[in-house]
């Protein structure tokens, strides 16, 4: 059979997570898939005994959370278009993305667009994240920074304390510090970093605003980008913390923490239809 590109679940977890078979490997103890979260930052490996072929049923289930997340989710843009009044304008913050899976990025960029704000995004592996970080920094000046892709905690690699027990969260700590080595002060540049499982409190002593994940659950692939999307329609007269950035993801507080902070929306004044309408003068 082709596994390659199949959607799964593991047997042993009762399939409650949907993955993509990504590649194939055979070992000593047999046939292993290397598998990919669809919906959330999680990469694993399991016996491909353990594998079964996921139904539509069980398919339209899971899509149907993800509706149902998007539904009751904030109109952040709508929101802050409200809040600055028809006298002003509004400047939300602008957000750098690197992303360590391509097909996440592409969805996430469209949750920006799709909500008016600012973005560069930027598919960057988890281990090259800390050499490139400083360098995208200084070329695109955000506000607030993502860092993210897939991560796992591994029992076997050592305890959970320890951040050599992870796939990537020693990357993106690393990231975290070398961006700070720039930007040092929290509320210069707002950073969410971390994906599935990753070890929360190294993140946020490394000089992280908001991580994943305090009790190294699960977070969904667009969480990141919710979180962020908030940040950016937050007024800079505004502090907020993560009650305030939960209610617009999947994520409840074991899956994403952090610290005060304060927002990054400029508003400006004055706002004149005139500004926006072209003239005769302006179409010579």
């Amino acid at each position: 059979m082709e596994w390659i590109n199949q959607l799964v679940g593991r047997i042993s977890y009762n399939c409650d997570v949907v993955f993509v078979v990504a590649a194939v490997e055979e070992r000593e103890s047999g046939s292993y898939a290397i598998l990919y979260g669809r919906d959330i930052r999680l990469v694993a490996d399991a016996p491909l005994k353990d594998l079964q072929l996921l139904d539509e049923d069980r398919l339209a289930e899971a899509d149907q959370q993800i509706k149902e997340m998007k539904a009751n989710r904030a109109k952040t843009s709508a929101d802050a278009e409200k809040e600055s009044g028809t006298l002003s304008f509004h400047l939300p913050g602008r957000v750098l993305h690197l992303d360590g899976d391509e097909r996440y990025l592409k969805k996430c960029l469209k949750i920006y667009k799709d909500a008016n704000v600012p973005h560069i995004g930027v598919h960057c592996p988890e281990k090259e994240m800390p050499d490139r970080i400083q360098e995208l920094i200084l070329r695109y000046q955000p506000q607030i920074l993502v860092l993210t892709g897939h991560d796992a905690y591994l029992p076997a690699q050592g305890k959970k304390s320890d951040l050599q027990a992870y796939r990537h969260s020693s990357s993106f700590v690393q990231a975290v510090k070398n961006a700070r080595k720039i930007l040092p002060y929290l509320d210069q540049l707002v950073i969410f970093a971390g994906a599935c499982q990753s070890h929360f409190e190294s993140l946020i002593y490394a000089g992280a605003n908001l991580a994943s994940s305090p009790l190294r659950v699960n977070i969904h692939a667009l969480d990141p980008a919710y979180a962020a999307s908030v940040i950016s329609y937050t007024s800079i007269h505004s502090m907020f913390n993560v009650e305030n950035i939960l209610p617009h993801t999947l994520a409840d507080e074991n899956g994403i923490g952090g610290i005060e902070t304060r927002g990054v929306l400029r508003t400006g004044m004055p706002y004149k239809k005139e500004m926006y309408t072209e003239t005769q003068n302006d179409s010579k």
